[in-house]
């Protein structure tokens, strides 16, 4: 780790200055209008043109990108099929292939041999084919009386006809997107594979090390990746899993450099960044530091500190509860420095300062001139049902597991009463799978502990006005921990076995046994004050909001000139490109641009869940023994750069001026995850793996020298 001292700036000119730069890298480009940045991107030192990123009619970078079981970004490197993405987007499959016996997690897998690869049911990844800015037709007799209701009916009724006149193959989905609040529509076509297979993937301990302690940190030393093949049926497009398919033959691959990176170097990232608002005002930004994240934050505090107990304490435990654990802790500790970041950079007022430019512009233009106000207004109103809906969010639908049995039984009594035993057996046939699933990673006594402490937070701090009468009697007082276990000693939904049989005998039984269970009963109290006191009227004041940052983003548009617009991500490919650099702790200290294995070394912690270090890496360490992947005696582990990037650019392959891989997207800075809400280049960093230390990990550490040969490397800066 290399740690430089910097001169000290004076508070304003820092300000001003960083307030100057707030175009530079920022991002999220839709790949099919680059030609616009073409220029700027080769300013910066990139040597491909737009058509090499984005092309229809051949072979481009974006054929090698994919969608990852929907959440994450692979890449893929070989003629073979072969995907590159993160080790957290794997994880569950992984785990999903572990056992006491076989512990994958704890002691990696690699696939020699194609034969020993790991099916993945539900697994999917999906291609893009191209996308296709459909506005005139989506919008077609939109104009602005409309409800928000009624315009997005037209909208869909718009799409659906355009749907049906295009051509496309039998195998491909048609999927339109709202960018730019509702003021553009695209088009993508995709393709998605179904036969994917696990190739190889580190130990935890490789690509996990330093796990909770270190996620969203830099210097970061993290082997994250895993590898996966997409198989396809004989003529190369998607087919459902069978022995005979066969490797699918990309129609373009990423060849991957040993060349490493320095300082200033041209990156790309490419990927599926999932949900950003950069274009919200002040007030907005206000809502989502001040009311928004502290809730979520303290709950999941909260649960976690219960889980990682129980995980310490019994190796069953936390083999059954780390990927649910780390799930949790990612956004916990994302939130965290979200806050610190906008306050760190003093973001609202930056943007207040934004906004005043705007509204300069707009004085006197009565189209124009209440947009803001009224959205601060809106805003206002909006805070406490938002504040409300995190209390609902974290405690009934995400961190008390049990709940989720609750929400699949009251589903089936629902789907009895409106369709009677059919209904019932429709559904039945798809819980059972799920509730056998749900024993299989499920300790009901952490479960239990779980829940007593999340309903007294719900209880004690939720606003008393938006929530459960019967919640704040029962669990406000010193009572919780009893009424807890008084509700497990009588529900059914502990009881796998007695759960199967119910679900598999009388759909008329189970109904009115499932109506009576404690818990269930209390899950459609909670849910039902949910949606009469928070949901509507937090849907309703949202509308109002959507319309109005409709007409904001047209505004800032129409009045800003000069000034390229990307759209907020939203789960479609993008393009982020920037450049390798360092990054400013405080305002006396500066981290280098990349880590080496040394650093791995200096945080090894013998028999430490999250610092042990592997015998066999120990070993090469020691012998300096790193193939053509080390650099004048050191091993390069992970290196930063200016990206703008956010979930779901998990697994974006970093890319080169020349279009090679040179690294693995998969994290950020800590107080840079602001740039969800307001990107600053000052602090936002994008972390990633380097390339070389995933290839000398496969050959060296793992000794899977024929997956590294049937990669293409290269060396792009000896040219």
């Amino acid at each position: 780790m290399t740690v430089k001292k910097l001169h000290f700036i004076p508070l304003l000119l820092a300000f001003i200055f960083s307030f100057n730069l707030l175009s530079a890298h920022e991002g999220m480009w839709l790949p099919h209008l680059l030609k616009q940045l073409e220029g700027d991107m080769q300013a910066m030192g990139m040597k491909m043109s737009a058509e090499d990123i984005y092309s229809v009619n051949s072979g481009s970078l974006k054929d090698a990108i994919l969608h990852f079981g929907g959440g994450c970004t692979g890449s893929i490197i070989s003629s073979s099929g072969l995907v590159l993405t993160n080790h957290h987007c794997g994880y569950g499959y992984i785990q999903s292939h572990s056992s006491i016996e076989n512990n994958y997690l704890r002691d990696g897998f690699w696939a020699k041999t194609k034969d020993q690869e790991l099916t993945n049911p539900g697994l999917f990844v999906t291609i893009i084919r191209r996308i296709e800015d459909v506005t005139e037709y989506a919008l077609v007799g939109v104009h602005s009386g409309l409800s928000e209701g009624k315009r997005q009916s037209l909208i869909d009724q718009n799409l659906n006809a355009y749907k049906a006149r295009i051509k496309v193959k039998s195998d491909e989905a048609v999927l339109f997107r709202p960018i730019y609040y509702g003021n553009q529509y695209i088009m993508i076509v995709t393709l998605t594979y179904t036969d994917i297979r696990l190739v190889g993937t580190p130990p935890e301990s490789i690509g996990k090390f330093g796990s909770d302690t270190d996620n969203w940190m830099w210097p970061r030393h993290t082997g994250d990746f895993s590898l996966f093949r997409i198989y396809a049926g004989p003529d190369n497009r998607p087919a459902a899993y069978s022995t005979d398919n066969k490797p699918y033959q990309p129609v373009h691959y990423l060849p991957v450099s040993l060349d490493g990176v320095e300082e200033g170097d041209f990156t790309l990232v490419f990927g599926f960044p999932g949900s950003t608002q950069e274009y919200i005002p002040a007030s907005g930004i206000s809502m989502n530091k001040d009311a928004i994240n502290p809730p979520r934050i303290a709950i999941r505090d909260t649960a976690l500190q219960i889980l990682n107990k129980g995980m310490r304490a019994a190796e069953k435990v936390r083999l059954q509860y780390a990927s649910k654990y780390a799930r949790v802790a990612n956004y916990w500790k994302k939130w965290i420095g979200q806050n610190q970041g906008l306050e760190r950079t003093n973001a609202v007022w930056k943007k207040i300062l934004e906004q005043k430019e705007f509204r300069d512009n707009v004085h006197g233009d009565p189209q124009y001139e209440d947009i803001l106000p009224r959205l601060d207004s809106l805003y206002g109103v909006l805070t406490p049902y938002m504040k409300a809906s995190q209390y609902y969010g974290e405690v009934v639908q995400r961190n008390i597991e049990i709940f989720a049995l609750a929400r699949y039984m009251s589903t089936l009594i629902h789907r009895y009463l409106e369709n009677g035993d059919e209904g019932f057996m429709a559904y039945r046939d798809r819980l059972i799978p799920a509730v056998n699933g749900f024993f299989k990673d499920y300790q009901v006594d952490l479960d239990r502990q779980v829940f007593a402490a999340l309903m007294r937070m719900y209880a004690v701090e939720g606003d008393p006005e938006l929530t459960s009468v019967e919640l704040i009697q029962q669990f406000s007082s010193g009572q919780a921990a009893y009424r807890t276990d008084a509700l497990f000693a009588q529900t059914l939904l502990t009881d796998q076995d007695g759960l199967i049989r119910l679900l598999e005998g009388s759909p008329e039984a189970a109904v009115h046994a499932f109506a009576q269970d404690s818990l269930v009963i209390w899950y459609d109290a909670l849910s039902r004050t949910y949606g009469e006191k928070v949901a509507g009227p937090l849907s309703k004041i949202q509308d109002e909001i959507d319309a109005g940052m409709r007409l904001y983003m047209a505004a800032l548009m129409d009045v800003t000139k000069g000034k390229k617009f990307y759209p907020d991500a939203n789960s479609t490919l993008r393009v982020t490109y920037g450049k390798v650099e360092g990054y400013p702790m405080n305002d006396t200290t500066r981290y280098d641009y990349i880590t080496w294995l040394d650093g791995v070394m200096e945080k090894y912690v013998p028999g430490d869940y999250e610092f042990d270090v592997p015998e066999r890496l120990r070993q090469l360490y020691a012998s300096k023994d790193y193939g053509p992947y080390g650099e004048n005696g050191k091993m390069p582990v992970c290196f930063i750069g200016s990206n703008h990037t956010t979930g779901g650019n998990s697994g974006s392959p970093t890319i080169d001026a020349e279009g090679n891989l040179i690294g693995l997207n998969f994290d950020r800075v800590w107080e840079g995850t602001m740039s969800d809400l307001y990107f600053d280049p000052t602090i936002c960093r994008n972390i990633m793996v380097d390339a070389r230390y995933i290839l000398f990990i496969i050959d060296k550490y793992a000794e899977a020298s024929t997956i590294v040969n049937e990669m293409t490397l290269v060396h792009p800066k000896r040219n």
